[in-house]
């Protein structure tokens, strides 16, 4: 694949119909993540179907409201990215959301596109009326950087957490940012 700049992709909103028609090129960018070592729910061999029923269950949760979905997308359509922001929360935490899955695909990662995904989910969490975002990600991975980049605060670790996608244990990190 041609290296393509930050300009080429567009990160846009997905309606619940739009996200149900996505669940293929979802599930390709969840596939991939996984099988390069994302540590995001998901264990090795992740089956094609697993996938796509994950990508359905999110669609139908951005159908009823309860999850925004962003896509960053090449000039041909092809997702090469993703995050989530889970609002569906309880009564007395309607300010506050979760941040997902930020997935970017190997081959289009180094282009800014999980930069433009991060920013773009902050505006849509404005929209939304949240004003704090709270995620979690694996201990001393790429993205704790991405995140204090972008803004976020580091609130603690918790180890052996979650298993990797290679089975073995590991840790979490929490992260919150105020709007």
């Amino acid at each position: 694949m041609d290296s393509q700049t930050i300009d080429s992709v567009t990160v846009r909103r997905l309606s619940g119909a739009e996200a149900a028609a996505a669940v293929e090129g979802l599930a390709d960018v969840l596939i991939d993540c996984v099988e390069g070592g994302a540590g995001v729910s998901f264990v090795l061999p992740i089956a094609r179907e697993t996938a796509l029923a994950f990508w359905r269950n999110v669609a139908e949760g951005v159908a009823r409201g309860e999850r925004v979905l962003l896509v960053a997308q090449e000039p041909n359509g092809r997702i090469v990215g993703t995050v989530q922001l889970v609002m569906a929360m309880p009564q007395n935490q309607p300010h506050r959301a979760d941040v997902e899955k930020v997935l970017v695909h190997r081959d289009a990662r180094r282009r800014g596109v999980a930069q433009r995904l991060m920013a773009a989910i902050d505006g849509a969490a404005r929209e939304e009326n949240k004003s704090v975002l709270v995620l979690d990600t694996v201990t001393g991975g790429d993205a704790e950087r991405l995140y204090a980049r972008a803004g976020w605060q580091r609130v603690g670790d918790i180890p052996n957490y979650a298993l990797k996608p290679d089975g073995t244990l590991g840790g979490t990190t929490f992260f919150h940012k105020q709007l």
